[in-house]
């Protein structure tokens, strides 16, 4: 197990809206100052979604996009990962027009087709700052987030061989680490695989602690010393699965797109306070927090250079 540990920071995410929290950034100035901010105090790596400025709404606009990254590429030093999730009322094509323009050293990449369930959030609120959230919510009661085996397999064509990033394998499912075992023994992936094993979203694998140590066994089975994995964990659910992660030789993801909280009732205020958050916690466990020089190195990846911003 090495010492170094990878912090990622998820910025806004698709998921929360505006009415959920004021500190849930919605602008490229606020998307901006936030990722600097989870910077500076530590994240290695910056997850990053767009949103459209006025009404909040995600967006994955190469425009949205462009509005924001110039600035966070000059702020800070670290690895900016562009989602190609968007959300999962977009179409593939709507959700790769940002990566594609930014062609970024890294992006997200969901390794299969879910339900999406986000309707339970729909009952925490009664007065809504915008009218689109709460149909946004509760329609999601029929929603699937499509990415067929033909979609993974364009976005790894399109934006890994031709554009040259590679991936955060989003795994929300035991079945998802069989699909990525797929792509890399049809060789359209190749090692070190990244992998995130995401918990506690309606639709994927909950966030209990035996499942983490399931989904470990099964990728130590297909990947062997070909990956390292990270963990996100969805809510209340998130600092301790990030804990567990650490003291199993993982890394971990916080952020406000996977929890709006800091404690039990008491919002963060900033992307940055969960970062500095983990980093004490995972300091405690005796890793060291790694540098986004040590996190490319570790990836292997082409370099902020190299990206079309």
């Amino acid at each position: 197990m090495t010492d170094k540990i990878i912090i990622t920071c998820a910025i806004t995410g698709s998921i929360h809206t505006p009415t959920m929290s004021p500190h849930l950034p919605v602008t490229a100035a606020e998307i901006t100052g936030q990722s600097i901010g989870a910077a500076e105090a530590g994240a290695a790596i910056l997850h990053l979604h767009a949103r459209n400025p006025e009404t909040g709404q995600p967006s994955a606009s190469a425009r949205d996009f462009m509005a924001f990254l110039p600035q966070v590429k000059a702020g800070c030093d670290a690895v900016l990962n562009l989602t190609t999730g968007g959300s999962a009322v977009m179409s593939l094509e709507q959700r790769l027009e940002g990566p594609l323009a930014a062609e970024p050293e890294m992006c997200s990449l969901n390794m299969g087709t879910m339900n999406f369930a986000l309707y339970p959030l729909a009952s925490r609120y009664d007065t809504w700052q915008h009218a689109w959230e709460k149909p946004f919510l509760e329609n999601s009661d029929d929603l699937v987030f499509k990415n067929t085996p033909r979609d993974i397999a364009r976005v790894l064509v399109s934006l890994g061989q031709e554009r040259g990033a590679r991936f955060e394998f989003e795994c929300y499912d035991v079945s998802h680490l069989y699909m990525l075992r797929h792509f890399a023994d049809r060789s359209l992936i190749k090692p070190p695989f990244f992998i995130q094993f995401v918990f506690g979203v309606l639709g994927g694998i909950g966030a209990d602690p035996e499942n983490l140590q399931h989904m470990k066994r099964i990728a130590d089975k297909l990947f062997g010393d070909d990956y390292i994995f990270s963990v996100l964990a969805a809510g209340r659910q998130q600092i301790p699965f990030a804990t567990m992660a650490a003291g199993m030789g993982g890394h971990v993801r916080v952020g406000l797109e996977d929890n709006l909280f800091i404690a039990r009732g008491e919002l963060a205020r900033s992307n940055a306070e969960q970062v500095s958050k983990i980093r004490r916690i995972v300091e405690e466990l005796g890793r060291t927090v790694a540098s986004p020089r040590e996190a490319r190195e570790m990836l292997g990846l082409k370099g902020a250079e190299k990206t079309a911003f």
